[in-house]
């Protein structure tokens, strides 16, 4: 067919619009809206003891003003768990607003509304909320350390243990040739998306409804949340995710108290009512993820190879824990990357802390295995004098050993069995894009020049596609356009062009006739949301399965106009033509109308499907089991997530006069499966590459030991300019996932996994210095190298005899 699109690099559709500022972004709605603003916490850990609104009663243009006590009915329970779990033994989330205690600093307190934000900013000044300070917990060690609590009732400040073991550690390690014992730190970072969250309502009082927008990820998540909280019917709630400016995971959470509390004023107030996180409100009261403690054993053979793997995370689940332990689940199972680990034990005990809630962020839990499972390949290479690659290439998983079964348990509750892949092959190929076996000669060269250089790799493994369903719709209407919709959201992933290929291919209709709509409970009412990596796979594939279905009745349709068989049929830049046949067609459109018998004729076209203009009375105008329309309802439920993979490699050059860390080539292997649009997947490698960046190098949350956010400003939390953000060069490979019927895996959080370990590990091969914790800046390298405490790697001081060091 001519509109086979799929696997095309087709432009994105959704560019222009966005581009020329024609978006429609949460704060472009309700201009004449009340708007809402809140009284945050100062303080991370404290007793409330009073309240006191009188200053604010007389500031001309208050509306009203909330607190606690102002909550009745569910409202006044805590937010839910959203993804309960067996180990997750104590559980904690927020309330709304905070109830006696709160917890980390921007945790809320009152709301004010008023008839514009200035006025609500002016009247929460004036409202005085006295605190009795408690004891702070800030980080992991702290944390496990117990000497003060966050939480009451939970005097340890665990919130999960969480354990996944395939055999018996101990012995295997005791038995192994050589073992080897380390720890290692990964610091705090946030999404930070350029949009922060935002909610809008308007009740309808005459007809009880409630519509809400809202800057999310999960819309009809958002949608139950709030029908269970505000006691309405879920039929008569409307939530639409409006043009989102990124999400990177923090908008998954849901309900955030914001989209309870704004819905509540609006049906109290019977007004509209509008709330935007201003950028200090998005670094103190939203979501922080990344930072783990890993304490590592590994057992190995005198060629590399692992014999058992023994890991300890002590993960900083922030004060609350409403998203479940999710991330430390994927941390845990995501660990074991691309290699045959023959025993396998992980412990990962979640603490509380007096710090924002840690929910994912790009990668969610992946970077920080990878972090774990490639330093641990770079210690057993330098211990044994051996080329990275080479141990990394003894320890692969092989092609002819698919489907490969980690007998681990992944985040969506189903076993972590690869599905298919080339590991040996992506290594191959990674070797070759970055020049690994040139490394000496450019060493050599950077030395003239005063630099160090170094290069790292990093592999993995990403679970992508997890359940447990999505939907999609597809309608060819009588004008000829095609109407696809699903329930997920977009932030920018390209959702309106790479779904109007699959049905664009699957219909043999062209591109532009095709017009996508996501995250609007109004079109399409069940889904579960856009995170892990999983929008391609799970709406891809259903939205391509109701193409499939509209496909089958339109053939069925025409053959009784064109007096062919389906068979012989095939539908051809929107005609459906007879194969071999040509002039012999029918346009989908034409379908379309006859798909719907008709009594009355509005329009010519809709003539043809009226009852004296079809003649056919030996069966009834619309069959049993059928429906009129041209159109379609499917959904998409896997046996379990599918697996992507790929390999970095970073070459870096320091300035040993700055410490400068300047990335001078990186380089990317993906394997995703089959590709729907290739510009779009190296679109998203390039972002993930440039998070990663920010996170190896940039990106840190610091908090003091009172809690404090030091850095809650652009001015001072850093992130990598387009400067910063090496090139990429980027190769493919494809092997397709057979879980699926468009044999695709997910690619949208790629990029950002291997970051942190690769840049480590180039860093550390350059400075021959031992990395122990990232993201590292230039002058913690420089004390770093100066400290005669810092440990030595073996490779370096191989060079060191030789001279060859810097």
């Amino acid at each position: 067919m001519t509109t086979k699109l799929f696997g095309e690099p087709v432009r994105r559709r959704e560019d222009a619009r966005l581009i020329i500022g024609k978006g429609r972004y949460l704060d472009d709605i309700g201009s004449q809206a009340l708007a809402a603003a809140f009284v945050r916490s100062p303080h991370a850990h404290a007793r409330i003891t009073d309240i006191d609104v009188e200053g604010a009663l007389d500031v001309e243009g208050l509306v009203a003003i909330y607190t606690y006590d102002d909550l009745t009915g569910p409202m006044a329970e805590p937010l839910p768990v959203l993804i309960p779990h067996p180990q997750l033994t104590e559980p904690r989330t927020a309330y709304s607003l905070a109830r006696d205690v709160v917890r980390h600093v921007g945790e809320p307190v009152v709301m004010v509304v008023a008839t514009d934000r200035y006025v609500a900013e002016d009247a929460a000044e004036k409202i005085v909320v006295s605190y009795a300070e408690l004891p702070v917990v800030v980080g992991v060690d702290a944390a496990v350390e117990a000497s003060s609590c966050v939480h009451d009732d939970v005097a340890d400040n665990v919130a999960a243990r969480h354990r996944q073991e395939t055999g018996d550690v101990e012995p295997v390690l005791a038995a192994s040739p050589h073992t080897l014992s380390f720890t290692q730190y990964i610091e705090r970072s946030a999404s930070m998306p350029m949009e922060g969250k935002g909610v809008h309502a308007k009740w309808d009082a005459d007809d009880r409804s409630l519509r809400v927008f809202t800057s999310t990820q999960a819309s009809t998540s958002v949608r139950a949340a709030i029908a269970a909280k505000l006691e309405l019917s879920l039929d008569r709630v409307e939530v639409i995710a409006p043009d989102v400016g990124g999400g990177f995971g923090v908008k998954i959470v849901h309900p955030w108290p914001e989209e309870l509390l704004i819905p509540m004023a609006a049906i109290a107030l019977q007004a509209e009512v509008k709330w935007a996180e201003d950028r200090r409100e998005h670094f103190i009261s939203s979501a922080h993820e990344r930072q783990q403690r890993q304490d590592i054993t590994v057992g190995y053979d005198d060629e590399g190879r692992i014999t058992a793997l023994d890991v300890h995370v002590l993960h900083d689940n922030g004060a609350y824990t409403p998203y479940g332990i999710i991330v430390p689940i994927i941390t845990a199972t995501q660990l074991v990357g691309p290699y045959v680990i023959p025993v396998y034990r992980v412990r990962v005990d979640s603490v509380y802390t007096n710090t924002v809630i840690v929910t994912p962020y790009r990668g969610a839990g992946r970077p920080q295995a990878c972090y774990a499972m490639e330093r641990t390949m770079d210690r057993i290479a330098d211990a044994l004098g051996l080329d990275r690659a080479v141990v990394r290439e003894r320890n692969l998983i092989q092609p002819d050993q698919f489907p490969y079964d980690h007998h681990l348990t992944f985040q969506d509750g189903r076993p972590v069995i690869y599905d298919s892949g080339d590991y040996p092959g992506l290594v191959d190929k990674l070797k070759a894009l970055v020049g690994w076996d040139d490394i000496e000669g450019l060493r050599t060269e950077a030395a003239t020049r005063g630099k160090q250089l170094g290069i790292g790799m990093a592999l993995y493994v990403e679970g992508t596609g997890p359940g447990p369903y999505e939907g999609g719709h597809v309608q060819v209407l009588g004008s000829g356009k095609v109407l696809v919709s699903t329930g997920l959201t977009s932030q920018g992933q390209g959702h309106e062009t790479a779904f109007a290929q699959i049905v664009a291919s699957e219909l043999g209709v062209p591109i532009e006739d095709v017009e996508v709509t996501t995250g609007d409970t109004r079109r399409f009412g069940y889904a579960v949301g856009t995170f892990a990596s999983r929008a391609a796979v799970m709406s891809g594939n259903a939205i391509a399965l109701a193409a499939r279905g509209v496909r089958e009745k339109a053939l069925r349709i025409a053959a009784d106009v064109l007096e062919a068989s389906p068979e012989d049929l095939e539908i051809d830049e929107g005609l459906v033509q007879v194969k071999g046949v040509p002039g012999t067609s029918i346009p989908l459109r034409t379908v379309a109308v006859l798909s719907n018998p008709l009594r009355y004729a509005f329009d010519e076209a809709a003539q043809q499907a009226t009852q004296f203009v079809t003649h056919d009375d030996s069966k009834p105008p619309v069959a049993e089991g059928d429906a009129p329309g041209l159109e379609h309802r499917d959904y998409y439920s896997p046996l379990r997530s599918t697996f992507a993979s790929g390999a970095h490699a970073a070459i870096v050059e320091i300035d040993p006069a700055t410490w400068e860390i300047d990335i001078v080539k990186y380089a990317v292997v993906h394997d995703c499966g089959n590709v729907v649009n290739p510009m779009i997947v190296e679109g998203q490698v390039q972002g993930g590459v440039a998070q990663g960046v920010g996170g190896a190098l940039y990106e840190r949350m610091v908090y003091d030991r009172d809690g404090q956010l030091q850095n809650a400003s652009y001015m001072d939390f850093l992130m990598p300019y387009s400067s910063e953000v090496p090139d990429v060069v980027i190769d493919h490979q494809t092997t397709p996932s057979p879980l699926n019927p468009l044999g695709i895996k997910g690619a949208g959080e790629a990029g950002v996994i291997p970051g942190t370990a690769a840049i480590a590990s180039a860093i550390e091969d350059a400075v021959g210095r031992r990395i122990t914790s990232m993201p590292i800046s230039p002058t913690e390298l420089y004390d770093l190298v100066r400290s005669p405490e810092s440990e030595l790697t073996a490779a370096a001081a191989s060079r060191a005899g030789t001279g060859v060091m810097a």
